[in-house]
C-alpha cells in the first residue's frame, strides 16, 4: 500500500465508528461492478421484510447508540 493511502487509513481509523462507516460506504459506492442494481433490489426488500417483522412484533429493535457503545468497549 502507497504511504499516502497508510497516512489516509491511520486517520480513518482515528474517526468515531459512525464516520468510519460513512467513509467505508462512500469509498464502497464509488466501485462499479455488474449486478449491484440487484444487489441494491434485494437489500431494499431485506429492509422491507425488517420493517414489516418489527411492525408485527417479530422482532425488537436495539438503539443504534448502544451498539456504538459496545462496538467503543471492543477497542
Amino acid at each position: 500500500m502507497p504511504k499516502h493511502a497508510e497516512n489516509i487509513l491511520a486517520d480513518a481509523l482515528e474517526l468515531p465508528p459512525t464516520a468510519r462507516a460513512e467513509l467505508v460506504e462512500n469509498i464502497l459506492s464509488s466501485f462499479e461492478f455488474q449486478g449491484r442494481d440487484a444487489i441494491n433490489a434485494l437489500w431494499a426488500q431485506e429492509a422491507e421484510n425488517r420493517i414489516d417483522a418489527f411492525d408485527r412484533g417479530k422482532i425488537t429493535s436495539i438503539p443504534a447508540k448502544d451498539i456504538f457503545n459496545e462496538i467503543e468497549k471492543i477497542k
